[in-house]
């Protein structure tokens, strides 16, 4: 079990240079950040991408970082900053087709129950990617990250009551998207959020 002194000692090594550090913490927060891109981007391979240019930053400012904090909310911080760049720059926005299969992966459902919540998971996914990036961001971090909310307002250096807020007029969002364009699935009533 990796511990947060592990994680301190790759951090020093890394400022020491080290990059071997570097790889030890790519595996051991790969998932976390690649995890963010994509709910935010919705794109694997832009996902993919923006990993890179994460722990390339991290290689570039480690001797910013400080080793006694924990390392998840500046790699957080960082996806959610790039991942609006990214936007911003591209002007487009992609349905989290990924994120839906990663959620609704589960082999041993019934291939009509699989097709059923695949579907549900794509228009929800659709549905998430309609979201202004800060309400989107804030929507990955809690549901998909499973943050808190005090995590979700450190991580985007904003109040705990903004958190609030923005997970509010988002759910309300996803309800009027999935009331209008949820058809038939509308008995759903939500189960999912």
């Amino acid at each position: 079990m990796e511990t947060a002194s592990d994680t301190r000692q790759l951090v020093l090594n890394l400022q020491g240079g080290s990059p071997e550090a570097l790889g030890g913490l790519y595996d051991r927060f790969n998932r976390l950040v690649y995890r963010t891109a994509l709910g935010i981007l919705g794109e694997p391979e832009t996902a993919a991408d923006l990993l890179q240019e994460v722990f390339l930053r991290l290689y570039r400012f480690a001797k910013h970082i400080d080793p006694d904090r924990p390392l998840e909310p500046w790699l957080y911080r960082m996806t959610v900053n790039l991942s609006y760049t990214w936007v911003k720059r591209r002007r487009w926005l992609q349905p989290l087709e990924d994120i839906a299969d990663w959620l609704a992966g589960d082999g041993r459902l019934q291939p009509s129950l699989v097709a059923e919540q695949h579907e549900t998971w794509d228009l929800v996914a659709q549905a998430v990617s309609t979201l202004p990036l800060p309400q989107r961001s804030v929507i990955v971090l809690y549901y998909i990250n499973e943050c808190s909310l005090q995590e979700v307002s450190e991580i985007l250096e904003i109040p705990a009551g903004t958190v609030k807020s923005r997970l509010h007029y988002a759910r309300l969002t996803l309800k009027k998207y999935m009331d209008v364009h949820g058809g038939a699935r509308k008995e759903l009533n939500f189960e999912y959020t």
